[in-house]
């Protein structure tokens, strides 16, 4: 554990119990932390690492050095190399280790690079080898688009490949509409994003077309792409370069006419028209830049331009996520990649990409319990009929001392406050 987690370890409530400075929990809006923690100075020295633009900290999902809005960087090596991003986060995809970063819980508008979160949610919920119509909104879409049209051409597989290489929003309408329609699927894109501890993340649109509301940061980003990454199928999409994408057999646009013979006398002829036709990867890295797996970037007029991408060297994957770019911004993430892989394990992370959060389970109250008075055979019966561990009943009460000579029950109470410390604070919103 690094100098910065062990210093994150160390935020304890009255309790005893770690917050969510290890494990994440929703932030307030705007800021991406937690309310009602006692903030952790962060504008003091902090061994080994460097903070520019950052105040106090208040349990920032990922630690909370990462509530700063300007550079942070570990000490001890060169600076990250400039660029002309709003917001960035360099981290390791392999250990979640955040090398670098700056803004990474700032919002901004994501543009075409929350489709990873479409991708992320929809991959295991549909079948790749699926069937679909499109409906005649989905294949009108504004902006970037594969060209699509109503007919039950295309498969699920298609349609993602057409939504990660060539970020065709009328391919992640047409995949919404495969998932029950554009509002069940943003419910479930942003539940994804809830559960990924996502927190800044609020999708309005499938596409990431600019709406009123919707945004990310850099972090969530970070989160999403990581989540994409442990997806055979979603690798597979982002580093493909060039696919076949169906063609209605009766479009023009995709009929090949042969040249006009020199002979007046002969007419022009139209030959068949392809099954398909050919998409390339939008990702201008792919194939020039070592290593580089892909992912996905994006640009609207309000966004600017946005970029998340992975590569991978000697068995290590380094991920840089960039917003708000105003420019051009290929060479400069790959300046970013490759201060990441020089940077690799040889720095304290400044914050850490955290896992998913666990699923909300029932608990008992050891109150709801009524103890037994002489505890035997018939009461551990009826108490692993209802679920609970008979070891443990009653605990908190004076009655299970009669137990073991009280052994049992230290070990019991135990057990139990070691299950309460290990809930998250974000179990209890699902």
């Amino acid at each position: 554990m690094g100098t910065n987690l062990r210093a994150l370890a160390a935020y304890v409530t009255t309790a005893g119990v770690l917050t969510t400075a290890l494990f994440g929990a929703p932030p307030a809006a705007g800021a991406g932390t937690v309310p009602d923690l006692t903030p952790w100075q962060t504008g003091t020295a902090v061994a080994g690492i460097a903070v520019a633009g950052i105040g106090k900290g208040n349990g920032t999902v990922g630690g909370d050095l990462l509530a700063g809005h300007g550079i942070i960087r570990p000490a001890g090596i060169k600076p990250p190399p400039k660029t002309e991003a709003s917001a960035y986060v360099v981290a390791d995809a392999d250990t979640g280790a955040v090398l670098a970063a700056k803004d990474p819980h700032g919002h901004y508008l994501p543009a075409s690079t929350l489709k990873t979160l479409t991708a992320v949610t929809l991959i295991p919920k549909l079948d790749k080898n699926r069937k679909v119509k499109p409906s005649e909104e989905a294949s009108n879409v504004e902006g970037s688009a594969v060209g699509i049209v109503p007919e039950p051409i295309y498969k699920i597989d298609d349609l993602m490949r057409a939504l990660l290489m060539v970020s065709g929003n009328d391919a992640a309408v047409a995949l919404a509409e495969a998932n029950g329609g554009v509002k069940k699927t943003l419910a479930d894109m942003n539940k994804e994003a809830h559960k990924l501890q996502a927190y800044d993340t609020v999708a309005k649109t499938p596409n990431g077309l600019d709406a009123p509301g919707q945004r990310s940061s850099a972090y969530d980003l970070a989160l999403i792409a990581r989540a994409g990454l442990a997806l055979p199928d979603f690798r597979e999409y982002i580093s493909t370069k060039v696919a076949k994408f169906p063609a209605p057999k009766d479009d023009p646009k995709k009929k090949k006419k042969k040249k006009k013979r020199d002979d007046d006398e002969s007419e022009a002829s139209e030959s068949p028209a392809p099954a398909y036709y050919e998409m390339a990867n939008h990702n201008r890295l792919l194939g020039r830049y070592k290593g580089m797996l892909g992912v996905k970037n994006g640009w609207t007029s309000k966004a600017l331009g946005s970029f998340v991408g992975a590569a991978r060297r000697d068995g290590h994957t380094i991920l840089v996520v960039i917003m708000h770019h105003p420019g051009g911004f290929w060479e400069e993430v790959a300046k970013l990649l490759d201060w990441g892989f020089a940077a690799r394990g040889k720095v304290a992370p400044v914050g850490q990409l955290v896992g998913p959060a666990p699923d909300p389970k029932p608990s008992s109250s050891p109150l709801a319990v009524r103890p037994s008075p002489t505890p035997g055979a018939a009461d551990a019966g009826a108490a692993k009929a209802r679920g609970e561990d008979p070891a443990s009943n009653g605990a908190g009460a004076s009655t299970p001392l009669l137990i073991g000579g009280g052994v049992l029950v230290l070990l019991a109470l135990g057990a139990y406050g070691l299950r309460r410390r290990r809930r998250t604070p974000g179990d209890a919103d699902g």
